[in-house]
């Protein structure tokens, strides 16, 4: 990974791949203690944000961003992902922010979930202190809300529409890592395969917390490459001279700038999230109820990348099993890019969260048309067939093989639900061909 500009599981859990073989926790535990002074920590106090925005609530874990409230109309609420960088990836830069393709689309109250770093006396806040700020913050909203959840806000938004079902309206999850089973990433696999006493010493270095600065220092060098920037944030190639230095130096400003995340709740996210995967299965307790995803009856829209080494597609897809939600109301989309891209790059940006935006409005044209022609390409290789059983090639590497080609996101309308035991068998031969867009 030394190798990589933009190690993409440093974006989640960095401190994972240098503990990941036996007696490397003595070394990271050196590394630790010699970066603690190595990396200059950006303003944690003062995030920078591209779209002017008022605090309408402060909350133990979070503060409640206004970005624009012209009229009564529900509310759509942003849940950013609380794991080592800010919840700006939601309004990163003019062309890279969520929140204007979504004001563009027209959305027009637009509220962002701004998760605070933990200090040391926030160091045993868990699960439910955050899942308890979220349902403060729809109730702000006047307790019904368009919830959209990024990556680690993903499985948050899941969770919170679970357990207050009456409190959502519609539901948008992102690259968000729900049934960690399903499918298989570097991240995933290398949090199975660490025992838990790894992450607790984690914690224990961090005096009862994951601290972002230090363990991101863990990851080679501070600055990165322009042209992975330039992939990740999808950079058209006109842009050049003064603009794309710009555009750099926020980057790597943003990028710098880190959250620290309270021992208690990491670790619940890594055992109960990640080692046994109780969201998927049912057997989460949150806020003194067993979440069970067949409560979740809302409208529901399924986003992965192509690309993402962080989140399996099948990881988000799997979703469409799990909940109750009929399936003529779930629409699914993957787009060409990688995890970071789903949420700052323009490309994605500009044609898909606008199509999301109005499928959260309610506006579908009356015919839907498909984005190639019908059937096998004669240049592509006839998918391979397999049983429902699961057995034989990982989901995970037979789903990217079917979606290599680049081009626009594949929308895919809902069909009649199938079972969860071959949904991930059939997806990977299936969804990923020529599809009906949703609108």
């Amino acid at each position: 990974m030394a190798d990589q500009p933009f190690p993409s599981i440093a974006f989640l859990w960095p401190a994972l791949a240098a503990a990941s073989t036996s007696g490397m926790m003595s070394a990271l535990a050196g590394q630790l203690a010699r970066l603690g002074g190595a990396v200059a920590k950006a303003d944690s106090s003062k995030p920078k944000w591209a779209t002017a925005n008022r605090v309408v609530l402060e909350l133990p874990c979070m503060r409640l961003r206004e970005f624009y409230a012209e009229d009564d109309a529900v509310p759509t609420l942003v849940c950013a992902p609380f794991a080592l960088h800010r919840a700006t990836i939601a309004d990163f830069a003019p062309e890279h922010s969520l929140v204007r393709a979504l004001r563009g689309a027209g959305l027009s109250r637009i509220c962002v979930t701004d998760w605070l770093s933990a200090g040391p006396e926030m160091r045993y806040l868990s699960i439910d202190n955050y899942l308890a700020d979220l349902d403060l913050a729809a109730d702000e909203l006047g307790g019904r809300v368009d919830l959209i959840g990024l990556c680690q806000g993903g499985w948050m938004a899941l969770l919170f529409a679970a357990r207050f079902p009456e409190k959502v309206r519609k539901l948008v999850l992102a690259g968000a890592p729900v049934d960690i089973r399903a499918g298989e990433t570097a991240l995933s696999r290398l949090t199975a395969q660490m025992p838990l006493a790894a992450f607790e010493q984690l914690v224990e270095l961090g005096g009862g917390r994951i601290l972002g600065d230090r363990v991101l220092g863990l990851w080679g060098p501070q600055t990165r490459d322009r042209e992975a920037m330039c992939r990740l944030l999808q950079v058209p190639r006109r842009l050049g001279g003064p603009a794309l230095r710009r555009l750099e130096a926020e980057f790597q400003e943003w990028y710098a700038a880190t959250v620290d995340l309270p021992g208690t709740y990491y670790l619940e996210v890594v055992e109960w999230l990640y080692k046994q995967n109780r969201l998927a299965e049912g057997t989460l307790v949150a806020l003194g109820h067993r979440i069970d995803l067949a409560r979740v009856r809302v409208p529901l829209f399924l986003l992965a990348a192509r690309d993402d080494d962080i989140v399996a597609a099948e990881q988000v897809f799997a979703t469409e099993a799990r909940v109750g939600t009929a399936a003529s109301e779930i629409e699914t989309a993957m787009a060409p890019c990688q995890h970071l891209g789903l949420f700052m790059g323009a490309r994605t940006l500009r044609t898909i969260w606008p199509k999301i935006a109005r499928w959260l409005i309610g506006k579908r044209p009356s015919s839907r048309r498909s984005l190639r022609p019908a059937g096998p390409s004669p240049m592509a290789p006839e998918p391979r067939r397999k049983a429902c059983s699961g057995a034989g090639s990982s989901p995970a590497r037979i789903a990217r093989g079917a979606t290599r080609s680049s081009g626009p996101a594949r929308v895919r309308s809902s069909r009649p639900r199938r079972s969860a035991r071959c949904t991930n068998a059939i997806r990977s031969s299936t969804s990923r061909s020529p599809s009906r867009r949703g609108w």
